[in-house]
């Protein structure tokens, strides 16, 4: 899929989402047990899966919580689940026919939470008009199948660096990074101070494979957006594209350069959390809601915003930017009346306001009218505004392996186990021409 086509200047709007609240990093309550029977409490009760990546409140519990609030008669069972192991965890679930009735997923083919694959499966529940009528302009085919919509949209996510520009200038940075030869620089001074310009989670796949996708932002997709859709046709593989070499590289150039935290093969989440609250670290590539779900663990001087990460020498600014997360039902539920309302209220004003607010990602609608000039996105507004990004790359490909295989394969760079020539091969082999 190339990229998004808007240009249209960004007008004045209010964005409570970008300046409070927490994000999909997020949350956890009790977990009850899971299952989508919906015998705990008649008609109106059900549950409601999604991913959590530490133990603060996700935006998720919060809807619920706040949906319950209006619907004394409605009980809805929460099921945090770690978001490193999720789409395992939500198919074998579904094969064992105990998910639950509500689910997290995400748009497209190319995660193992993804929609289309799980649709196809005959695991999820069509859903209606509203959720239809979010769906973006030319992204149908990843979230529709003939026609038919099996996951609400419920956010147009930035995937960039979340940076602490507070942390940056207290270690002699006045600004972001923009080329190559200032990255490292930076790269360097930090490591000489025992800190990083990058925090990384080496040993969470999504961590490892967002990371290497925000790096082919600007080595890939840049010059040239139709990329995916030319390997779709078998014009181009991966093991021939400059442009995903040189993005490998750079990940092993980083490591290599001081730029991520001592370790970072090993690390989990909270080496991202811990280190950007803590100023440890600048930045990381996380989603850009991240920056707003840090912010409530760190001082309030941090000033977290999303940088696009420097582009190669000679190369213009680039990101990646779409819907990211999707709401769907599953089709064994036994109690889709319950869920399906509760689907149409994610999609009403006073959900979307408290989502927004809780994710700081920006809304699926309507973010073209929005003043962004003073919250986290600022770096990044006039990319938006200029259509300077393409969608997300795992949402585009044919299947959860081929981002298994990158996800993988960033980790086998990281310990030097795996060469990059290796890598791209194993993702040609997943995409399964």
């Amino acid at each position: 899929m190339s990229q998004h086509s808007r240009s249209r200047v960004l007008r004045t709007g209010v964005l409570a989402a970008a300046t409070a609240g927490i994000v999909i990093l997020a949350g956890c309550s009790g977990s009850a047990p899971e299952g989508g029977t919906g015998d705990s409490g008649g008609d109106q009760a059900f549950s409601f899966t999604f991913a959590t990546s530490n133990n603060l409140e996700s935006p998720y519990e919060s809807l619920a919580k706040a949906y319950m609030d209006a619907n004394p008669d409605v009980k809805i069972t929460l099921n945090p689940t770690p978001n490193d192991k999720y789409g395992e965890t939500i198919r074998t679930q579904l094969q064992a026919g105990n998910a639950s009735d509500v689910i997290q997923t995400t748009p497209g083919s190319g995660d193992a939470r993804g929609l289309i694959p799980l649709a196809e499966a005959g695991f999820l529940e069509p859903l209606g008009d509203t959720a239809t009528g979010l769906v973006p302009a030319g992204s149908e085919p990843i979230f529709e199948i003939d026609g038919e919509t099996y996951g609400q949209p419920m956010d147009f996510t930035i995937a960039a660096v979340v940076a602490s520009m507070g942390t940056a200038a207290m270690n002699g940075l006045d600004e972001f990074p923009t080329d190559e030869e200032s990255l490292y620089a930076a790269c360097d001074a930090l490591a000489a101070d025992g800190k990083s310009l990058l925090a990384l989670a080496g040993a969470a796949g999504p961590n490892a494979g967002l990371t290497a996708q925000g790096i082919a932002a600007t080595r890939v997709y840049a010059e040239d957006p139709d990329w995916n859709t030319k390997r779709a046709d078998g014009d181009t593989t991966f093991a021939e594209s400059d442009g995903w070499k040189d993005t490998l590289q750079t990940l092993i150039d980083l490591k290599d350069g001081g730029c991520f935290q001592p370790g970072a093969e090993g690390g989990g989440f909270d080496a991202i959390t811990n280190g950007l609250a803590q100023g440890t670290s600048v930045g990381s590539f996380i989603p850009s809601g991240s920056a707003v779900e840090i912010a409530t663990a760190a001082p309030a001087e941090a000033d977290f915003k999303v940088q696009p990460f420097p582009a190669a020498d000679g190369g213009d600014p680039y990101i990646l930017a779409s819907s990211n997360y999707t709401i769907s039902i599953n089709a064994a539920s036994k109690v889709k009346p319950a869920a399906e309302e509760f689907v149409e209220w994610l999609a009403t004003d006073e959900a979307q306001e408290l989502y927004y607010e809780k994710s700081g990602l920006l809304p699926i609608s309507g973010y073209e009218n929005l003043d962004l000039s003073d919250t986290i996105y600022s770096p990044v507004v006039d990319l938006i505004a200029d259509g300077s990004y393409a969608t997300l790359p795992n949402n585009i490909w044919p299947n959860p392996s081929v981002y298994e295989a990158l996800q993988v394969g960033v980790q086998g760079l990281l310990t030097g186990q795996k060469t990059i020539d290796q890598v791209l091969q194993d993702m040609d082999n997943a995409w399964g021409d």
